[in-house]
């Protein structure tokens, strides 16, 4: 059947062009890293795998993690990935529950190569979301993935940050960082983001939160700081390995998390979850 609208760039039928998913592929609990080849990595801890695939920069696994159906799908770098992502994740999912795995830049002084940093809103730096929002809306984590991030990273004994993430257009300019070649506008970036108390750069987040908001559907992000920007000092080896770990650990533990949450709920005949009705 021929698509009702003709503005859809999307073949006739029900899977998606990008990530080459169909219905009932994908669960509604996922973990999105942006690296294709994390999730090959992420898939080893789950229990069993029902489904893998890759089409482009869009690798996706879908198994069971701790008795819970859940789902991988990478986004690739930018918000401009990331929008292709959501669109055809919510195309074929019901109300999904969306959390980013990724790696970012510390901007605060006392954070560690390591750490893990949970995102509590962004700013929009990027110019994908404009296409969907008023340049002043907010970009602003789901309460429950926050909480649940929190939670997880508490239970597994993770060190972690909470607050704002700027997500950029880009890794080099659009983040400050200079390049010898070309000139950069704003060379004072980083500093006018830390002095504004956000925590952390990164490429991803804000399109995730707003997108997912506008569909009614939870977001959450933690990312791992691979980048002490006011030291230079950058992860590498065994260490990147480690903090990489940690961040796709804290990820699926916040996903049983929430399932719980769910649980907990629809025991209770409510649709937000409360500390009352316990984790």
């Amino acid at each position: 059947m021929p698509n009702a609208d003709h503005r859809v760039a999307l073949p006739v039928g029900e899977r998606q062009y990008h990530i080459d998913l169909g219905p009932g592929e994908l669960a509604e609990y996922l973990l999105l890293p942006g690296d294709p080849d994390r999730t090959e990595r992420i898939a080893r801890l789950l229990d069993d795998v029902e489904l893998e695939r890759r089409h482009r920069e869009f690798a996706s696994v879908t198994g069971t993690y701790r008795g819970q159906r859940v789902s991988i799908v990478s986004t690739g770098i930018g918000t401009d990935n990331v929008e292709i992502v959501i669109a055809e994740i919510l195309a074929i999912t019901q109300r999904p529950t969306m959390i980013r795995v990724g790696s970012c830049g510390g901007l605060q002084p006392e954070m560690a190569l390591g750490d893990l940093v949970i995102t509590t809103g962004a700013v929009r730096l990027e110019t994908t979301t404009s296409w969907f929002v008023h340049d002043g809306y907010p970009a602003v984590a789901d309460y429950e993935a926050v909480i649940a991030l929190i939670e997880a990273a508490e239970r597994l004994g993770k060190r972690y940050h909470v607050g704002l993430t700027a997500t950029a257009p880009g890794f080099f300019g659009a983040q400050g960082r200079p390049i010898p070649q070309l000139p950069i506008r704003y060379p004072d970036l980083a500093e006018d983001m830390a002095r504004q108390r956000v925590m952390n750069f990164e490429m991803e987040a804000s399109a995730l939160l707003v997108l997912a908001g506008l569909a009614r559907c939870r977001a959450g992000v933690v990312c791992a700081v691979y980048a002490q920007r006011t030291t230079g000092d950058f992860v590498t080896g065994a260490a990147k390995d480690a903090a990489e770990a940690a961040c796709v650990e804290t990820g699926l533990e916040s996903l049983q998390i929430l399932a719980e949450m769910d649980r907990r709920k629809q025991a209770a005949a409510t649709d937000r979850w409360r500390p009352s009705l316990g984790l």
